[in-house]
């Protein structure tokens, strides 16, 4: 069983940055494609930005493309998401899934507002 925790959330002001961390345990994710979502209150969730088991191959929602980044270290287990010049759209609660495992992380809060 693959176990997903996500951190890095926190406050921001619209135009900065964060980076989330999606960190896994009990067993190596390297062999699967790694996907962001995100759900705010009242909407449905919404896929952010997938990545391929190599690293190689990425996918992003309209509403990031040019702003969020994702990536892997799959010598460290763990999947990233930079996001840049965030907006107070991007609120919402991040959660980061393994979809060979399908497992899913408890997700992190990320708060964009003045």
């Amino acid at each position: 069983q693959v176990q997903l925790v996500e951190s890095g959330g926190g406050k921001v002001q619209p135009g900065g940055s964060l980076r989330l961390s999606c960190a896994a345990s009990g067993s190596t994710v390297s062999t699967s494609a790694m996907i962001w979502y995100r759900q705010a209150p009242g909407k449905e969730r919404e896929l952010v930005a997938t990545i391929s088991s190599s690293g190689y191959v990425t996918n992003y929602a309209d509403s990031v493309r040019g702003r969020f980044t994702i990536s892997r270290d799959n010598t460290k287990n763990t999947v990233y998401l930079q996001m840049n010049s965030l907006k107070p759209e991007d609120t919402a609660v991040y959660v980061c899934h393994a979809s060979r495992f399908g497992s899913w992380g408890q997700g992190t809060q990320v708060s964009v507002s003045s």
